[in-house]
């Protein structure tokens, strides 16, 4: 399995344009994203994003934060675990909050995953972005899982 992480933050007129620009940033914004749960492969490689076909069905787990309110500093972030059997990703959030306590969280909650399962951690990965609200601003976090029919 091939999996990406990528992360944006932006601005836009509404909600949904802020959030839209975002993962346009991201690199993102041209596919349609199907929310995916948190698990990988064993022995899941990370690779930089292709260019992906515009209107491909990819799969992700995303994280993302919207907010209208001028000022507010909002921060998304994934975890990614790999091991020998299978690999883990935890998406995590917030407003006004320390990046750095969002991160600390994420790496908590994706270790805890890989301990339960028995799964020795061989690589961990966060990727955090974060931005300070000027009008309506998004920030996003993804793991994109990559496969040939998606790649342009």
């Amino acid at each position: 399995m091939k999996i990406a992480i990528v992360s944006g933050h932006s601005e836009g007129p509404s909600k949904l344009n802020a959030f839209d620009n975002a993962l346009y940033e991201a690199e993102i914004g041209d596919v349609n994203l199907i929310k995916v749960s948190s698990m990988l492969e064993s022995n899941t490689k990370v690779e930089e994003l292709p260019k992906l076909k515009a209107g491909a069905m990819v799969n992700c787990v995303l994280s993302e934060v919207t907010s209208d309110i001028k000022g507010e500093k909002i921060i998304a972030c994934v975890a990614v675990a790999i091991g020998d059997e299978l690999g883990c990703v935890v998406e995590n959030s917030g407003i006004n909050k320390d990046p750095e306590e969002i991160k600390e969280e994420a790496v908590e909650m994706v270790k805890y995953m890989m301990n339960k399962r028995n799964v020795k951690i061989k690589e961990l990965i966060i990727e955090e972005t974060h931005h300070t609200v000027e009008n309506i601003g998004s920030a996003i976090a993804s793991v994109i899982y990559i496969k040939d029919d998606i790649i342009a």
